[in-house]
């Protein structure tokens, strides 16, 4: 039975999609004016994971992750370089799908763009204006009341009365309160502009999600999500607007990821603290830096640095040296059935995503593994298949063992000369010429690069 924390509720909950077999999932996605940091990457890397789970199990999954190509940041950074919005967001979008797919990060079905859908949310604000819940403000702004909408704060649990006794005195003269969110803003000049009912304009952020949503796939559906920091105020406000011009739920499940850390700080670019992907790419594999973002429960943060980098690459180099040496070409025609581990792993994985847990049984999967690679070699074989299956649901150990470890080295000495070298060492071996085989080892080692001798025979990696 899989369980889901469901922010709204506070508690895990049992999933039950509105259709059977089939999940409908939305998550809101970057802005693009910027090339992604790996906080960015940590929120997309949950979903991946949710989308590959859910599909694993068997569901008919439908994911939507909205792009943002229109907000204030997008445009003051186009002004800043001379150059239109379009431009900009074109190029960032294609950036964006190119870090995605270095990190292994499987594709939206769906991937709208904010722009291709502003009719649709003047249409929404029309529905909300007839229905009391937004105004007109003197400045010629829309804004939504949000004293109107009864039950604003149920996501994120703030009381409004609080809200509105922390909010700031000095308030734009025209909203009514200083929690009312605008729906749409008139243009200033050099600004991208659509024509609507209040004027040449643009729409307000919250509004996108909404409309975009709800165009993919209908309302209510199962399962929306973001980061931490969404959840007040932009999910907040989507429910508002959904539910206040639509009169029934918005969504059932709401699944919100924690920050990426940096000395106990969000990572942000408001912030200048944040690496992007492609800056974290160019010091480590990509799988390394999954495996780091996985390592930890979706829903809590986790702290960046260079040894909990270190952490990731080493527990990644035991999950693919227990399939190093094994031919799993044939290993499905082992009789094997399936194994306590694959319980385990689906138990913990039902749990609400846990892949800490999950990772955990992966481990002892593994050394399970190397224990009976010199008893069975057949078993061991059919047992690293099983493995490898399950940790592809996690977006691990898709490489070749041997070219995981050989690849994406700086060390000069050629491939052609580390064989040479082995070989050597083999034939000092067979004739007992230990000296020899000990010093062959040890030139390799001054090079990094490390001998393994095991039951399947002689490896090597880099250091």
């Amino acid at each position: 039975m899989l369980t889901i924390y469901n922010s709204l509720s506070k508690k895990k909950e049992e999933f039950k999609p509105i259709r059977p077999g089939e999940v409908k999932l939305y998550v809101c996605g970057m802005t693009v004016y910027d090339y992604c940091h790996i906080g960015h990457a940590r929120t997309m890397m949950a979903f991946d994971l949710v989308n590959r789970y859910l599909r694993d199990q068997g569901y008919k999954v439908i994911y939507v992750r909205n792009v943002t190509d229109i907000d204030d940041k997008i445009i003051q950074r186009a002004l800043d370089n001379g150059e239109s919005t379009e431009t900009l967001t074109q190029r960032f979008i294609k950036a964006l799908e190119e870090d995605t797919q270095a990190l292994g990060i499987l594709a939206p079905d769906a991937e709208p763009k904010a722009t291709d859908y502003v009719s649709e949310m003047i249409a929404l604000i029309e529905t909300l204006i007839s229905e009391g819940l937004a105004y007109v403000g003197s400045t010629g702004d829309v804004y939504f009341d949000v004293l109107g909408f009864k039950s604003y704060g149920k996501l994120s649990h703030k009381n409004l009365e609080a809200l509105h006794a922390g909010a700031r005195i000095a308030i734009e003269e025209a909203k009514k309160t200083p929690l009312d969110f605008v729906l749409w803003k008139l243009s200033k000049p050099n600004e991208p502009t659509w024509s609507s009912p209040w004027g040449a304009g643009r729409p307000g952020w919250h509004t996108e999600c909404v409309v975009m949503s709800r165009q993919a796939l209908g309302q209510p559906f199962d399962i929306h999500g973001g980061g931490h920091d969404l959840k007040f105020p932009h999910h907040e406000n989507e429910i508002a607007q959904a539910e206040g011009a639509y009169h029934q739920t918005f969504v059932n499940y709401w699944m919100h990821v924690g920050f990426v850390e940096v000395n106990q700080e969000k990572m942000s670019k408001s912030l200048h603290n944040f690496l992007t992907i492609r800056d974290a790419l160019a010091k480590r594999k990509a799988e390394v830096l999954r495996y780091f973002l996985i390592s930890s429960h979706y829903r809590s943060p986790v702290d960046y640095s260079m040894e909990a980098l270190d952490g990731a690459e080493s527990a990644l180099d035991r999950l693919y040296g227990a399939l190093r040496g094994l031919d799993l070409s044939n290993a499905a025609e082992h009789p094997i059935k399936s194994t306590e581990y694959e319980n385990r792993f689906h138990a913990a994985m039902d749990d609400d995503f846990n892949t800490p847990e999950a990772l955990a049984v992966l481990f002892d999967w593994a050394r399970e593994i190397n224990r009976i690679k010199s008893e069975d070699l057949s078993l061991a074989q059919a047992l690293a298949l099983r493995l490898k299956h399950k940790a592809a649901i996690l977006g691990l150990l898709n490489d070749d063992p041997d070219h995981y470890f050989q690849n994406n080295s700086t060390q000069a000495i050629p491939l052609v000369e580390i064989e040479r070298l082995i070989q050597d060492r083999e034939q000092a071996r067979s004739v007992k010429d230990w000296k020899k085989a000990d010093e062959i080892r040890a030139e390799l080692l001054t090079r990094k690069v490390i001998i393994e001798d095991g039951p399947t025979g002689t490896l090597w990696r880099y250091e």
